[in-house]
């Protein structure tokens, strides 16, 4: 996984599933039929929530210009999986109406306005940021703009290392219109022959092998930069050389890149993925950029040859593909970023003695620990308990599940070295984790040479939860050490990602992870976990019946209370619980990165419900399931959105905490995040989300990512009982 990718992922929504589901309006005959918000457009409005960040004056100005990146890469990818399965089930007939019980055809109308802005809008941040980068000395020039003096050193690097690698493909009657891969940049160019005056069209790919800003001059302080498209354009004269050269226009086109693989007729479940993959680049398109000064005669040959409908054009100012901007974000300009932030290592996992080594296994034996990243860091706490497993000779065996990791992991090369010393390893890969399809099979196949056992989980379920267990030989009776977190077992995205994890060595857990990793492994299918809640089989019953049991206690007026932190709140039976809760007294906290369906404030079945979202500079990744319980809190926290395909078609697992302490900072981060004093968007009952940034002073409010690293950061050193 490359650093762009990482940061790609960041405001994805955990990468978007395809997760349409049949829709009853008659769930719950006592709840009005309007009950719910489109998901789809409830996904743009958190865009456009990432886009408002861009758009804030009080941010660093390159951290700005990442966030336009960042909602220029979310949009891409919500074309090419949730549109795009949008749109194909209403050409095969098998759309079903939505979650609002809307027609499929009309939810694509309102995606298509709402992107329509968005996308404009986002262009208009641009050129606001572009004149502001300008004043700090970052400028994005034109060709039109230099001088001869200038341009000469470009055009050398033009015929030296960009001239050599291009592609022009004429399209006549012996040369068919060229396939266009999807999110390339393209030159639209119209030619004329200045003997026949015949005009032909040609499509010339710009480069992915060249980077995309060309650095002119300048130094620490002060640098220029010619986008590549706008070099290649500049020399258009040469390269078609003998032909003038009438029009040429940018353009870029997404494709449907959804992959669907049917497990039941799949005996090889790699081979079979690495098939549709390849398939994936071939993907109908479903979009066309283009920029705003091209010629009638140019994009009417673009619509026809791609298929492509009125409502699919994007008209905008040059240039296309802002995710280009990540380049920038990658500037020595300090002053122009976030003040830099350094994990801590969790005071549990700290060693006795200032010059000894920690020892993991020692401290999980006195506590459970939980630990909170990116404020607390992953190297010395979970990457350090399995290379701690790695080399301890009293280490049976280890078992984790792979979702996401990085390129380099050195999780993965724990894993390898566990294997090679002797010990029993098992990798659960998920080799369908969406656009990592082909990174985990890499891994996948590096793990078996080591002798790693490998699994793929079960046929039609992807395997999403995030455990680690490790059996130990403690004199003659073997101990459990586990870890069950949030967030994936990546490196690199540990720092971008707000995430949590429990390592214990609680004998409970440890047996129900045992069980789990049986099921995942074998043919085991298991029924009882006593501190887990595990989809597809337990977990919605499970929530279900806490927030039946909080609808119970109000109506009985004892405490009551719920508080859900997830990415996704989508699920309608979830959502319907707690209307019903919030109908009987209950006060309901939901705290929302993405996608919300729920409505907040509605008279007679939500008014008890708030919802907040808090983006930064952090992605909230965290999931929290909070009940009151009579005044005996219940906390969980795992992998698991309220979602459809988290509940019914994923492996997913919550842990319960049982320490005070955890129960305590939970509930503190909580009412941190619901405050008014809090920086943060709220749901309104209108369905829209409202920023509150700054107090009535115009002063800013509290950053609740800035007061948890402040926090976390200067918490005491914990005694250690020796």
């Amino acid at each position: 996984m490359d650093g762009d990718t990482l940061v790609e992922e960041e405001f994805g929504s955990d990468r978007i599933d395809d997760d349409f589901e049949p829709w009853d309006a008659e769930s719950d005959p006592s709840l009005p039929r309007d009950r719910y918000i489109d998901r789809e457009l409830s996904w743009l409005a958190f865009n456009q929530r990432v886009l408002e960040l861009a758009e804030d004056p009080n941010l660093p100005l390159l951290e700005r210009t990442n966030f336009l990146a960042i909602f220029a890469n979310n949009l891409d990818e919500f074309f090419m999986v949730r549109v795009a399965g949008l749109k194909r089930r209403i050409m095969t007939g098998l759309a079903v109406p939505t979650n609002t019980g809307k027609a499929p055809v009309d939810v694509l109308s309102d995606i298509s306005a709402k992107a329509h802005e968005l996308q404009l809008r986002h262009a208009q941040a641009f050129g606001e940021i572009g004149a502001l980068l300008r004043e700090q000395g970052i400028t994005l020039a034109s060709w039109d703009e230099l001088s001869e003096a200038e341009r000469a050193p470009l055009r050398e690097l033009y015929a030296k290392q960009i001239f050599p690698v291009l592609m022009p493909l004429a399209v006549d009657p012996a040369h068919p219109f060229p396939y266009i891969s999807g999110l390339s940049l393209n030159l639209a160019v119209r030619v004329r022959n200045s003997k026949t005056k015949k005009e032909q069209f040609a499509r010339l790919k710009v480069p992915t092998v060249l980077p995309r800003f060309i650095r002119i001059d300048g130094d620490a302080e002060r640098v220029r930069y010619i986008l590549l498209e706008d070099l290649i354009a500049n020399q258009l004269d040469e390269l078609f050389a003998g032909m003038e050269v009438v029009e040429h226009h940018v353009f870029r086109v997404t494709r449907n890149e959804d992959v669907e693989i049917d497990e039941d007729e799949t005996e090889n479940l790699i081979q079979a993925l690495e098939k549709e993959l390849l398939r994936r680049r071939f993907g109908p398109p479903i979009r066309l950029e283009v920029t705003e000064d091209m010629d009638p005669v140019t994009l009417d040959l673009l619509v026809r040859e791609l298929d492509i409908t009125e409502q699919e054009i994007y008209r905008l100012p040059a240039p296309l593909d802002l995710r280009g901007l990540f380049d920038l974000g990658r500037l020595d300009r300090p002053e122009l970023k976030y003040a830099p932030h350094v994990p801590v290592t969790a005071a549990q996992l700290q060693p006795s003695e200032p010059n000894a080594k920690p020892d993991i296994f020692a401290a999980l034996r006195r506590q459970d620990v939980m630990v909170h990243h990116p404020y607390e860091s992953f190297a010395t706490s979970v990457q350090a308990f399995l290379e701690q497993a790695a080399r301890d000779p009293n280490v049976l065996a280890i078992k984790q599940t792979l979702y996401r990791t990085s390129g380099d992991s050195p999780i993965v090369e724990a894993l390898i070295d566990a294997a090679e010393a002797g010990k029993q390893v098992l990798a659960l890969v998920e080799i369908k984790a969406r656009f990592d399809e082909q990174n985990n099979i890499e891994w996948a196949r590096k793990l078996e040479k080591s002798g790693v056992h490998v699994v793929y989980g079960l046929v039609g379920l992807k395997t999403h939860c995030k455990l680690a267990l490790v059996i130990r030989q403690e004199g003659d009776q073997l101990k459990h050490y586990s870890h069950v977190g949030t967030g994936n077992y990546n490196p690199k995205t540990s720092r971008i990602y707000e995430d949590l994890g429990l390592f214990t060595s609680d004998d409970e857990v440890g047996k129900d992870l045992t069980r789990l990793f049986n099921e995942l492994s074998g043919y085991a299918i298991e029924k009882k976990f006593k501190r887990l809640l595990v989809a597809p089989l337990h977990l919605r019953k499970g929530l279900l019946k806490a927030i039946a049991k909080e609808t119970r206690n109000a109506e009985a007026g004892k405490p009551s209370g719920i508080r859900i932190k997830a990415n996704s709140m989508v699920d309608e039976a979830i959502i319907d619980a707690l209307y019903r809760a919030s109908r009987a007294g209950v006060p309901v906290d939901v705290w929302v990165r993405g996608i919300c369906a729920l409505k907040a404030g509605q008279e007679g079945y939500s008014e008890n419900i708030r919802v907040r979202s808090i983006l930064g500079r952090y992605l909230e990744h965290s999931r929290i399931f909070s009940f009151a319980n009579d005044g005996d809190p219940q906390i969980y926290i795992g992998s698991a959105d309220m979602m459809h395909r988290n509940l019914d078609r994923r492996v997913e697992a919550l842990v319960r905490l049982t320490k005070p302490e955890h129960i305590r900072e939970l509930t503190a981060m909580f009412d941190l995040a619901m405050s008014d004093t809090t920086s943060s968007w709220s749901l309104e009952p209108d369905g829209n989300w409202a920023r509150h940034a700054t107090d009535e002073r115009g002063r800013p409010l509290t950053d609740l990512q800035n007061h948890l690293m402040q926090q976390i950061s200067h918490r005491p050193r914990a005694a250690v009982r020796l």
